[in-house]
């Protein structure tokens, strides 16, 4: 999969998320405001450190040095 491939299940996720919270937790203008933002930062910081794995393995700062032994 690709970098782009899985921004956008990371964007579904979230929209589908959100939605999800606006249906089912209906216990007032603050706490639905409050819980979908909750869901949107936890969406955003799960993509950021997916994404900031991914890329960090493409380009290693530390690179294997293989013995002859």
């Amino acid at each position: 999969m690709g970098f782009l491939f899985t921004t956008l299940i990371f964007i579904a996720v979230g929209v589908l998320a959100s939605l999800l919270v606006r249906i089912c937790c209906n216990k007032g203008p603050s706490a639905n405001l409050f819980h979908l933002t909750l869901v949107i930062t936890a969406t955003v910081c799960c993509w950021m450190m997916w994404a900031i794995v991914y890329l960090a393995q493409m380009n290693p700062l530390i690179v294997p040095i293989l013995s002859e032994e």
